[in-house]
This record gives C-alpha cells, sequence and structure tokens, in this order.
C-alpha cells in the first residue's frame, strides 16, 4: 500500500520546513493531486519563525492549490485564533502569551511550548470544527534517518516518510528540482534556522552563531529572560546549564567563542 494514502480522518501537521513539505506534496501525489476529503493540513504559528518559513508555507498553498489553515495559540478561549501570511504573528505574541499564561519558561525538561502551541492548539482547532480528534490523527514530517525521533513514535503510519525510507538526501533533491523553495540555508540535510528562530533545544554554537548573523534575533528570548517570572531560578531562563541569552548577544558582538562546535541539538516535535 502507498504510504501516502490517506484512507481515514487525518490532520497533516505541517512545520513549515522542507520535510513536511515533502510529506505533503507525495500526500497530494497519492490523491491524484488533490488533498483527500477527509483530510486537513495545519500550520501552527508560535510568532518565532522566520519570515521565509511563513513565505514557504504560503508558496506551499499558492503552488500546489491546497488550503493550508493557519492557526496560533491565544490565552483566552476557544485557546486559538485563526490567521493567515497576512495577519500571523511575528514578534513572538503567541509564545509570550503562553509564557506569561504559565509564569515561567519553558526549557529541555519541561518542554510545554510544543505541546500548548502545536499540539494542543490545532487539536483545538480541530475540534472547533467537528473533527473527533486525537493525536493519533496526526501525520509528522519525520523521516526515516531521524531514528531517535522515530522510535518514541509507536503507530508508524503517522510517519508516513520513515515508512517510504526517506531520508534528508531524499528531501534534499526533490526540493532541488522544484520551482519554489524554503529560502533557509540547506546545511547537509538540516536547516538550522528554522522552527523558532533561537530555539533553546538548538546547539549553543548553532544558537550563537545565528544571533552573529542577526543580532536582533535575541531581543526577544532575552526579553522573555529579563521578565523574571518564576520563583525558581531555573525557571526564569530557557536554560539553566548554558549562559543566557543576554550574555549571548554581548558574546557574538565582541566575536568570542563560548560553546563546544560539536554540541547536538535536542529533537523535538516542532518539525523539521
Amino acid at each position: 500500500m502507498n504510504p501516502y494514502k490517506i484512507i481515514e480522518p487525518t490532520c497533516i501537521s505541517f512545520s513549515g520546513g522542507r520535510t513536511s513539505g515533502y510529506m505533503l506534496y507525495k500526500v497530494l501525489e497519492a490523491g491524484g493531486g488533490q488533498l483527500p476529503s477527509d483530510a486537513i493540513v495545519c500550520f501552527a504559528n508560535t510568532g518565532k519563525e522566520d519570515e521565509a518559513t511563513l513565505k514557504f508555507v504560503q508558496a506551499c498553498s499558492d503552488n500546489w492549490n491546497v488550503e493550508i489553515h493557519w492557526v496560533e495559540y491565544q490565552n483566552d478561549e476557544p485557546a486559538f485564533v485563526r490567521v493567515d501570511f497576512q495577519t500571523a504573528s511575528r514578534n513572538g505574541e503567541p509564545f509570550e502569551a503562553l509564557i506569561r499564561k504559565r509564569q515561567y519558561l519553558p526549557n529541555p525538561v519541561t518542554r510545554f511550548c510544543t505541546s500548548e502551541l502545536k499540539i494542543r492548539t490545532i487539536h483545538k482547532y480541530l475540534k472547533s470544527l467537528g473533527w473527533e480528534h486525537n493525536e493519533t490523527m496526526d501525520w509528522v514530517g519525520m523521516r526515516a534517518d531521524e531514528q531517535r525521533r522515530a522510535a518514541k513514535i509507536a503507530d508508524k503510519s503517522r510517519i508516513p516518510l520513515v515508512t517510504a525510507g526517506v531520508t534528508k538526501e531524499t528531501v534534499g533533491e526533490f526540493w532541488r528540482n522544484q520551482s519554489f523553495d524554503l529560502e533557509l540555508p540547506n546545511m547537509n540535510g538540516v536547516t538550522m534556522h528554522g522552527n523558532c528562530d533561537l530555539c533553546f533545544l538548538k546547539g549553543g554554537a548553532q544558537v550563537l552563531s545565528l544571533i552573529a548573523e542577526k543580532p536582533e534575533r535575541g531581543i526577544w528570548w532575552a526579553k522573555m529572560e529579563a521578565l523574571a517570572l518564576a520563583s525558581k531560578p531555573s525557571g526564569a531562563v530557557f536554560r539553566s546549564d548554558r549562559p543566557s541569552y543576554a550574555s549571548m548577544i554581548k558574546f557574538a558582538a565582541e566575536q568570542k567563542d563560548m560553546f563546544d562546535p560539536n554540541e547536538e541539538s535536542i529533537a523535538c516535535f516542532c518539525g523539521d
């Protein structure tokens, strides 16, 4: 059976990256160029995605003639708001709203940002449409060369790229032959600018290099840590095991190294 053929109500969780874009294309291809009637594509915007990511999501919709439902977290009921390319947040507003509600910052141990800003926001939106939705209905853009992430998914039908043996090389070759692409650097199959721009799960050297490239990237993250919301110091920073974002902005300006360049990023379920 074609692993991309949808045979039951399914939500395609589109992260806005090349891998999930490739998965969406294969689903459309399996449906004869159209999205099956019992499928929906959702993109949950945190407000901290690069502008190129937002443009890419819209380009996929325009070029493939498929509706992509843009949603964002909000504190007030129904806990989500429907947006589009023009109205989508670009200054971390949904993320900040969640932080202020929780009164502490997410960290590698308590990663509530992914579950609240993406997974639950999409679930609540779909339920508002009348879907009897749960997480087992989500298809996620995860490749066969991401075995540590894939091992956490019990139902492999939710990760068709793994079933199909798709790797970063497969995805890279696909996008090299398309008329449009995500306008972010592809470094050995990794888009280090992708997802939240300075996500605390990215390696320290990677975050520092992104700040050095564009110092204003660090402002929002430093602002969130400066709120000092939590009663415990560990809850007032994104990472207690590395310098603050304000310190990284300073170090980047002084062109100093402060991290092991071989430090790996921590995998999460925000997508590619």
